[in-house]
């Protein structure tokens, strides 16, 4: 049995599950961005915003960690 994938470090594993739970908030606050009435748009685009600053610091972490095991 050949091996098609390198075992995870419970550091990249943990990595993915920030970037995941980052990436489901980015798609809630764009859903409440959505919905929201006219005079909370400007506080709702701000909170999608923070979680797209937040998903895209957990990528770095996680290609971080993806390029260290791949060295």
């Amino acid at each position: 049995m050949f091996l098609t994938q390198l075992p995870q470090s419970r550091a990249e594993s943990r990595a993915l599950d920030v970037w995941r739970e980052a990436a489901d908030l980015v798609g809630r606050r764009w859903t409440v961005y959505l919905a929201v009435e006219p005079e909370a748009r400007t506080f709702a685009f701000a909170s999608y915003i923070a979680a797209l600053d937040a998903e895209e610091a957990a990528a770095f972490e996680l290609a971080a960690l993806a390029g260290r095991a791949a060295a």
